[in-house]
């Protein structure tokens, strides 16, 4: 069988039993059903493969002076620590690091992914190791989203980025 979007749509909802029409809302829940690691690589794959269209989105509707100083901070860190506090960001352990990140409105958390995955791709925070391998499901997340259209994505994204972290200011 060929893997066309097409089909991976199908697949995903078939394997989850979603209905189509609810594509957002579906992909967001399979996402947060994911292993910490495969959310990270989703996030990783997402913002280098879609990522030049996310762009403008991320950054130009957000404060991103307000993250460069948690950015700063992870590029100051060994791969172990910028690892550590992706995973605790993901995981909303609460860390000062997470809610620090968590006081962000939801396009700077945007951003702050988008500015993550460039750090990652020229060097300065530690990458997706070359021989990980994503799950199924998580591929299934990353074709779900390559089929859903610009402003959905977007949608996706942000939700999921901005439910990470820990907000010090909720009850």
């Amino acid at each position: 069988m060929t893997f066309t979007s097409d089909s991976a749509s199908t697949r995903f909802s078939q394997a989850f039993g979603i209905q189509t029409g609810d594509a957002v809302a579906s992909t967001i829940t399979v996402f947060q059903a994911l292993s910490i690691d495969d959310q990270l690589a989703v996030l990783w794959y997402a913002y280098t493969e879609m990522g030049r269209s996310i762009t403008p989105a991320a950054t130009g509707a957000a404060r991103l002076q307000l993250a460069e100083g948690l950015l700063n901070q992870i590029k100051q860190m060994s791969h172990a620590e910028q690892l550590q506090v992706m995973r605790d960001l993901a995981a909303k352990n609460n860390t000062q690091f997470s809610r620090s990140y968590g006081i962000l409105s939801n396009n700077t958390k945007l951003a702050f992914w988008y500015e993550l995955s460039e750090l990652m791709v020229k060097g300065f925070v530690v990458p997706v190791p070359t021989d990980y391998k994503i799950s199924r499901d998580g591929s299934q997340v990353l074709e779900a989203l390559k089929v859903l259209d610009f402003g959905q994505q977007i949608t996706v994204l942000r939700k999921v980025v901005a439910d990470m972290g820990v907000d010090p200011l909720a009850d």
